[in-house]
């Protein structure tokens, strides 16, 4: 823990399912409830300035619905704001893109437009994955869950357990990473349910995804590699009993960290250090299942301590504030809290 206390304040509160958090340049931001409402705050915290639910053709079932939001560096010049949800497709859904453009104050949708869906989609209720990020050139990663079909997280013609990389129009950002026959906007393949990823201050990409009886991995995604799920991986089938071939087979990535038992991973960040400097390059990942938040050390072996209070009740999201605070989402509490220096 940090040498001096740590405050946590509340800046949002009454949320149902919260999902995803994003800030605005002026410190005013953005947070998305799974139900279907993506709602602007005043820096300061308190209510809404504005609230918006009309993304087209979205379901709000099992765990999809309205998931991440992410705000680009360009925004203020764009008046852009890409969100990630589950998106109808037949009898079942997708794991969609959308791009929002908003009035001047950002109080207003003008336009909804969508970028990017997976397809086929499927009508397995779990495991979309979600998280959006902006690479250093201004492209954007997305992460597709493989909505608990397994196998198809290893066919690159499909989209399920795969992270995509596509341009801001949403058309494939480095195509042909995976041959003639695989989908051109594939980055990775061979991933669960990865709920969390980001950048690194040197800007590579990092996901942390749920294993099943086990088995959480924190992995460094380089373009055109599989991690191999459900081949490999370090958990156990539901019930006892290996998955797949064990724990490694030629060809498939190992992770950086894994959990056993598995915490449920979900948001992370990399910690800038602007207000705590001797967290400065540590990865903090919130915990689902044990109500906690994660700090790995890369310095020490990625070795493991963790913040747990009163308010880090199943933490969804974790992100880095304008100032260098630490915000979390907490599902149990519907809140937006920010931890900060006392």
């Amino acid at each position: 823990m940090a040498a001096e206390p740590l405050r946590v304040t509340e800046m949002a509160a009454d949320l149902d399912e919260p999902w995803g958090l994003g800030f605005l340049p002026d410190g005013r931001f953005f947070v998305t409830e799974r139900d279907g409402r993506l709602s602007l705050y005043p820096a300061s915290g308190g209510e809404p300035l504005m609230s918006f639910d009309g993304f087209p053709d979205l379901v709000a079932e099992g765990q999809g619905g309205l998931l991440d939001v992410m705000v680009p560096r360009n925004v203020s010049a764009r008046r852009e704001v890409l969100v990630s949800y589950a998106r109808a497709q037949g009898e079942g859904s997708g794991t969609a893109l959308a791009a929002l453009r908003f009035s001047p104050d950002f109080t207003e949708v003008t336009e909804v437009k969508v970028l990017f869906e997976m397809v086929p989609g499927s009508n397995g209720g779990r495991h979309f994955g979600s998280r959006i990020v902006e690479a250093p050139d201004g492209t954007i990663f997305l992460t597709i869950g493989e909505r608990g079909a397994g196998m198809p997280a290893q066919d690159p013609a499909r989209h399920e357990g795969s992270v995509v990389h596509l341009r801001r129009d949403g058309s494939p950002a480095s195509p042909g990473l995976f041959g003639e026959k695989g989908l051109p906007e594939l980055y990775s393949k061979g991933h669960r349910n990865p709920q969390g990823a980001a950048l690194d201050a040197s800007g590579q990409l990092w996901v942390v995804e749920h294993g099943a009886q086990g088995g959480d991995e924190l992995n460094r995604v380089e373009p055109g590699r599989n991690y191999g799920w459900p081949v490999i991986s370090y958990g156990k089938n539901y019930g006892g009993g290996q998955i797949g071939q064990g724990t490694s087979a030629p060809g498939l990535e190992q992770p950086v960290h894994f959990w056993d038992p598995s915490i449920a991973p979900s948001g992370m960040v990399f910690l800038s250090g602007r207000m705590f400097p001797e967290w400065e390059g540590d990865i903090f990942i919130g915990s689902l299942k044990f109500d906690y938040i994660a700090r790995l050390d890369p310095d020490d072996g990625y070795r493991e301590t963790r913040i747990a209070l009163p308010q880090t009740g199943r933490v969804r999201d974790v992100r880095e504030g304008p100032d260098g605070a630490i915000w979390f989402l907490s599902v149990n509490d519907g809140a937006v809290y920010r931890l900060s220096r006392s």
